[in-house]
């Protein structure tokens, strides 16, 4: 029998603490290494074969990288959640080496939780669509900046309406001030706003571009999300993004939890207490849902955006999709009827409405490939 030997790895940018536990016994600090691929491959020589080895460090910034080349050297690795990770009562001496005993003792007894590393592709689209989100949360900044400057100069615009329309931006930039100063800050925010709107158009279009390029399961996914009110092309590719293969979760329930939409519970033999949402999940996901909830106020209808949207998915599809409208728009209705908070409301729409996701997902990804049948 093939005794197995677990390395704790605490990563750093540049050094990563090294540990190893024995199949029995000893577990003991092998030093620290620079956190670079050459390093990485002596030490993985050093340590005998490949195949008795399993190493494990824990998610952070650093990303997958050393997952990838621990891998690719044949040794099965695991990135752990930090936050599960067991921590002693009274404990208050912390250095890169004991974290890299501690992982590797607690890897060995199985107390550790792995996480879900993505794929290259996976990974790839989801860090365009995280860029795709900073940039609107510049893009709001600036927004800010320039709206809050016109508001203390005492400027309106002349008509009422929407901002930010092509008509407000008009009027903006036709803007004079005496001061050169006040002209010069004006000028300045103006450039930001605009910069940064074509930022957020540019990097859309490159997200459009990549999901063309996605394998066919994944815009099979995204397509089938679409159907869903609330859930357009940018929230899809987030969510599909984001979870990576949805069927990975054997339940609904899971994908709730995972997204942190749960309550949270402190609950004692016949008393139970529930607080609010964990939010120990993928706040990505979570934020998605949760705005896409907001449409679920209105009555179930389909207008013209969200049929043509539909068109590209099967009819199962679009019966989840309608069936979800009809079930959380009641929902909505009975919570508010009882007097709830509306933000409450909406987080328990979302949370259900996550429910609709993991059947539309598990449904696509489940179902028989063509290539697969014909090669049967």
């Amino acid at each position: 029998m093939m005794k197995v030997r677990c390395l704790g790895l605490d990563v750093h940018a540049e050094t990563i603490a090294v540990a190893l536990a024995e199949a029995e016994g000893e577990v003991r600090c092998l030093g620290i290494i620079p956190n670079r691929q050459e390093a990485i491959r002596k030490l993985i020589k050093k340590l005998g074969p490949a195949e008795q080895l399993r190493a494990c460090y824990e998610a952070g910034p650093t990303g997958y990288v050393l997952y990838w080349q621990l891998t690719a050297l044949g040794v099965k690795c695991e990135v752990v959640a930090p936050t599960l990770v067991p921590v002693k009562a009274g404990d208050r001496v912390k250095t890169d080496r004991r974290d890299a005993r501690k992982l590797a003792q607690s890897y060995r007894a199985g107390d550790l939780t792995p996480v879900w590393v993505p794929e290259a592709a996976t990974e790839a689209l989801r860090d365009l669509v995280r860029a795709r989100e900073a940039a609107k949360q510049d893009q709001l900044r600036a927004r800010h900046r320039l709206s809050k400057f016109l508001l203390r100069q005492g400027q309106r615009p002349p008509q009422a309406g929407k901002a930010w329309t092509a008509k407000y931006m008009a009027w903006v930039r036709q803007l004079q001030f005496v001061q050169p100063a006040q002209q010069d800050t004006l000028e300045d925010y103006l450039h930001e706003v605009e910069h940064m709107g074509e930022r957020v158009a540019r990097l859309e279009n490159k997200i459009a571009v990549a999901v063309k390029l996605a394998p066919p399961e994944m815009r099979e996914v995204i397509a089938g999300l679409q159907a869903l009110r609330g859930i357009a092309a940018i929230s899809a590719v987030t969510i599909a993004s984001e979870l990576g293969s949805i069927s990975r979760f054997a339940t609904a329930r899971q994908l709730m939890a995972y997204s942190g939409v749960v309550s949270r519970e402190d609950s004692s033999g016949e008393q139970q207490r529930r607080g609010a949402i964990t939010k120990t999940g993928n706040a990505h996901v979570r934020r998605v849902v949760v705005e896409a909830a907001w449409a679920y106020r209105h009555r179930p209808s389909i207008g013209a955006t969200l049929r043509q949207r539909q068109q590209a998915v099967s009819q199962p599809i679009q019966e989840i999709a309608w069936k979800a409208q009809q079930r959380l728009h009641q929902r909505y209705r009975r919570l508010a009827a009882k007097g709830k908070d509306h933000r409450k409301i909406i987080t328990a729409v979302g949370r259900e409405l996550l429910g609709f996701i993991w059947a539309i997902g598990t449904q696509i990804e489940r179902a028989p490939r063509p290539q697969l049948a014909a090669a049967a």
